[in-house]
C-alpha cells in the first residue's frame, strides 16, 4: 500500500484494501514516518481493531517496521549517549501491544544503554532488543516466542528501583537499579504478563 505525503492513509482504496487483506507487513526505513503518516487516522483505527478483534489477523514488520508496533518506540539514542539524560528519546508507537519497547538491530549496533534508559521513561515496560535475523512471534498479545538465528535480549524493569532520571540535569548519566534481564533463542517463549520464560530449550 502505497501511503507517503501525497497518498494519505485514508484514501478509499487503501482502507479497502486494509479491510481485506489477512496480513499486514511494516518495511524498514524511519520508524517516525511511519507513525507520522499513521497517528490518528482512520487506517490505524481499522488495523487496531482488526488485531483485537480477529484472531488469524496477522501484523509483522521488520527493523523500524518492528519498532512502531508497542505503544511507545525509541527514535533517538547512540553510543555513550544514550545512558546521558537526553541522550534517548521515546516517542508515540501506533499502540498495537501494551506496555513494551522494542528495539532493532539491537546486538549489532549496541543498544542495550539506550534500552534500558527508554526503560527509565517508562519502567511498566518490557524491552525487547531484536538481533537482526531474529523476531519474535506475538501471540494473543501476551506470548512472544522467538525465531531466527541470533539472540532476543529482553529488559524488565518491573521492580527497578533508584532511579536517578527526574533530578538528573540533561547531559548527566542516568542510574536505575534492578533491572532484570533475559536473553532468549529460538524456540524460547515469554509470557509478557507474569514476565516469565515459560517455554523453550533448555
Amino acid at each position: 500500500m502505497r501511503i507517503s505525503e501525497q497518498h494519505p492513509a485514508d484514501s478509499p482504496d487503501t482502507l479497502r484494501r486494509l479491510r481485506r487483506a489477512g496480513l499486514i507487513f511494516f518495511t524498514g526505513g524511519d520508524q517516525e514516518r511511519i507513525t507520522d503518516f499513521l497517528q490518528e487516522t482512520e487506517f490505524l483505527s481499522v488495523l487496531r481493531e482488526r488485531y483485537q478483534q480477529e484472531a488469524t489477523f496477522i501484523i509483522a514488520g521488520t527493523s523500524a517496521g518492528a519498532a512502531v508496533m508497542p505503544e511507545y518506540m525509541v527514535v533517538q539514542g547512540y553510543g555513550w549517549r544514550a545512558l546521558r539524560k537526553g541522550g534517548t528519546q521515546t516517542s508515540a508507537g501506533l499502540g498495537l501491544v501494551a506496555e513494551l519497547l522494542i528495539d532493532q538491530h539491537f546486538v549489532e549496533r549496541g543498544r542495550f544503554g539506550r534500552l534500558a534508559h527508554a526503560l527509565l521513561t517508562h519502567p511498566t515496560c518490557l524491552g525487547v532488543g531484536l538481533a537482526e535475523e531474529t523476531g519474535v512471534i506475538i501471540r494473543g498479545g501476551r506470548y512472544a516466542e522467538v525465531f531466527g538465528d541470533g539472540v532476543v535480549t529482553v529488559i524488565d524493569g518491573h521492580d527497578l528501583q533508584g532511579s536517578n532520571l527526574s533530578r538528573a540535569r540533561r547531559g548527566e548519566p542516568v542510574s536505575g537499579q534492578n533491572f532484570r534481564v533475559h536473553l532468549l533463542v529460538a524456540g524460547q517463549q515469554l509470557d509478557m504478563a507474569s514476565r516469565t520464560v515459560v517455554a523453550g530449550k533448555a
